[in-house]
C-alpha cells in the first residue's frame, strides 16, 4: 500500500473544472488495478459540487468512475462508496454505439444493441457477453410489451418491429401517412399496452420526412398518432411512475421536456416545459432515459449519468469516465441495478431504489 498526492492529475481525471482545492487521496495497488479512496474535496463544475468519500477506480491508467454528489439527497438514491463496474467493452463503431439495454427478468440476463457492429448482444452474470443475432438491422432501442414480446427500433429498415413468441416478426410502425419513418430510436410501453417511440433524423438528405417526431401506437397496431413534431432530435423517453407525465429528451438541445398526459393518451401540449437542461463543460448529451419508482429520472448528460428528482433538481452524476452515456436500464432481481451503455462499453451500478420494471409477460 502506498499514498500519493495526485492533485496535479485531477483536471485530467475528472475533466475541465474551476475553483479546485487540492485533494488528498489514498491509493491501494492490487494487481493491475489502482483503487483511489477519495477523502475530501470541493469542486466547481458550473455550480458547487461536494464529493463525500467518492470511490474511484482506475484500470490501465483510465478513470472509470466517480459518483459526484451535488445535493445530500443523492445518498438516498445511490451509495457513494461503491465501485461502478465495467462489464464488457469492444462495442460500437462508425455506424453507432452500444445502446438499448433491456433486462430480461425471468431469465436473468441483459439484452443490448451493438449498433456499430449490426448485432444484438446478451450479458449474463454467469456467462458474460454472447451474441444473440447478427445482423440486427442496426437496431437501437429495445423494450417489451405487456405480453413480454421484444420490441425493437431498427435503423436500417426505418421501422419499429415486434418479435412474436412463435419467432415470427410483426411490423409495429414503418411510415407516417404513407411516408417512411426517419430512423426510430427509442421505444417504451404504457400500462394500457400503447407503444410510444421517438423518430429523429428529419429533415435530412437521406430521409423522407421533413421533421423529427414522437409517436403513439395502439395495442392493436390499428392507429399510429404523431404526438409532437417540433423536437430537433427526440431521443430517450420515459413515463413518471403514475404515467401522468411523459419525459422526452432532445439530444441536440441538450434538455429534457415534460408533458402532462391526457386521459386519451395524447400529450397536453399546453403543459410543455423544460424539465432539466443537461448541458455542461464535460462530454455527454441526453440520450436514453429511465425513471425509478419514486420518480427520480436517470439520463445521460454532461459528465455522465445525471440523477434528478421528480422536480428536476440535479442530485448528482455517475461519472463513468466515458465520453457519453447512450442509454440506461434497470435490472436485477429487485430492479435496483442500473445498467448503462456508452459508445463502446457496458457497465452497471447498484441503487438503493428500484426502477420501474419492464413487462415480463405471462
Amino acid at each position: 500500500m502506498f499514498k500519493r498526492d495526485v492533485s496535479s492529475a485531477l483536471p485530467r481525471m475528472l475533466g475541465r473544472m474551476d475553483g479546485r482545492k487540492s485533494p488528498v487521496w489514498g491509493l491501494t495497488e492490487s494487481g493491475r488495478r489502482l483503487t483511489l479512496d477519495f477523502i475530501s474535496v470541493n469542486l466547481t463544475l458550473g455550480s458547487v459540487v461536494s464529493f463525500d468519500r467518492n470511490f474511484m477506480t482506475r484500470i490501465r491508467g483510465r478513470i472509470l468512475m466517480a459518483i459526484e454528489k451535488i445535493t445530500p439527497e443523492l445518498v438516498h438514491v445511490v451509495s457513494l462508496d461503491q465501485e461502478i463496474e465495467e462489464l464488457a467493452t469492444g462495442f460500437g463503431g462508425d455506424a453507432g454505439p452500444a445502446e438499448g439495454p433491456l433486462w430480461w427478468q425471468e431469465d436473468g440476463y441483459l439484452l443490448f444493441s451493438d449498433i456499430g457492429n449490426n448485432r444484438r448482444m446478451k450479458w449474463s452474470p454467469n456467462e458474460g457477453v454472447s451474441l444473440v443475432v447478427q445482423p440486427s438491422n442496426y437496431a437501437n432501442g429495445l423494450t417489451r410489451d405487456l405480453q413480454g414480446r421484444l420490441i425493437a427500433c431498427e435503423h436500417e429498415t426505418r421501422r419499429v418491429v415486434r418479435y412474436e413468441l412463435d419467432g415470427s416478426l410483426t411490423v409495429v410502425a414503418s411510415n407516417h401517412r404513407g411516408t417512411r419513418l426517419n430512423r426510430p430510436n427509442d421505444v417504451i410501453v404504457k400500462s394500457d399496452g400503447c407503444l410510444y417511440f421517438t423518430d429523429p433524423g428529419g429533415p435530412g438528405p437521406d430521409v423522407d420526412l421533413d421533421f423529427a417526431g414522437v409517436y403513439r401506437v395502439t395495442p392493436d397496431l390499428g392507429t399510429m398518432t404523431l404526438l409532437i413534431g417540433d423536437f430537433v432530435t427526440p431521443n430517450g423517453l420515459a413515463f413518471s411512475p403514475d404515467e401522468s407525465i411523459l419525459y422526452i429528451n432532445d439530444t441536440r438541445r441538450q434538455h429534457i421536456r415534460a408533458f402532462d398526459m391526457q386521459p386519451n393518451g395524447m400529450l397536453a401540449l399546453a403543459s410543455d416545459r423544460v424539465f432539466r437542461d443537461l448541458s455542461g463543460a464535460r462530454p455527454g448529451v441526453p440520450d436514453g432515459m429511465k425513471v425509478d419508482v419514486e420518480g427520480n429520472v436517470y439520463c445521460g448528460g454532461s459528465g455522465g449519468i445525471w440523477v434528478m428528482d421528480k422536480t428536476g433538481r440535479h442530485l448528482g452524476i455517475v461519472a463513468h469516465g466515458e465520453g457519453a452515456t447512450t442509454n440506461v436500464a434497470f435490472g436485477g432481481d429487485d430492479w435496483k441495478t442500473l445498467y448503462f451503455t456508452t459508445w463502446n462499453t457496458l457497465g452497471r451500478i447498484q441503487l438503493n431504489i428500484p426502477g420501474l420494471p419492464v413487462p415480463t409477460g405471462a
